[in-house]
């Protein structure tokens, strides 16, 4: 197992659409563990194949006190209900704001190993399933808010950004 390098935000493949995968194989489920133990490293429940540099449609989500699990090609089929609560985000770090999203989820995927999974969620997973697939359609917590809020968002995010790429800078210069 192999902790990846996050992606941020814009940097490429976040901001386009993933491929979706045809074929679950080994190397699937390679990759599938490699982004558990990076989600893990970074304290997430949520991480999207584009944000470790992957345009494929895979996940991998962990609701605190459950184990991890992966959905290959995730659809939400439907949703209901509303609720704003604050998301954060691992291609955005140290950015946060209160985002909407359905209560409700019905998901179908499938898992590492290409065999169906489907399920209903609620609350935090279902947020935290919507937020990943999002990332798979190119979209980042910040395009979910008003206009304003996202323009303040995103030149908070400028200033964020570019203290964390001068600290990778001064780190590799050591």
């Amino acid at each position: 197992m192999a902790i990846l390098d996050i992606v941020l935000y814009p940097d490429d493949p976040l901001t386009r659409k993933a491929a979706s995968i045809d074929d679950v194989g080994p190397e699937v489920a390679t990759l599938a563990s490699d982004m558990i133990e990076t989600m893990a490293a970074y304290d997430g429940v949520g991480l999207a194949g584009p944000q470790v540099g992957v345009a494929e449609r895979i996940v991998v989500i962990r609701e605190p006190e459950h184990e991890p699990m992966c959905l290959v090609n995730p659809e939400i089929l439907d949703a209901a209900g509303d609720a704003d609560e604050e998301e954060g985000c691992i291609s955005l770090p140290y950015l946060y704001a209160t985002v909407r999203r359905a209560e409700h989820v019905r998901v179908q995927a499938v898992d590492e190993r290409g065999r169906p999974v489907a399920f209903e969620a609620s609350g935090l997973l279902a947020r935290i399933v919507q937020h990943e697939c999002d990332h798979l359609d190119g979209v980042v917590f910040p395009d979910r808010l008003d206009l304003l809020t996202r323009h303040e968002k995103l030149q908070e995010w400028e200033t964020i950004r570019a203290r964390l790429l001068a600290e990778q800078r001064s780190a590799h210069a050591d």
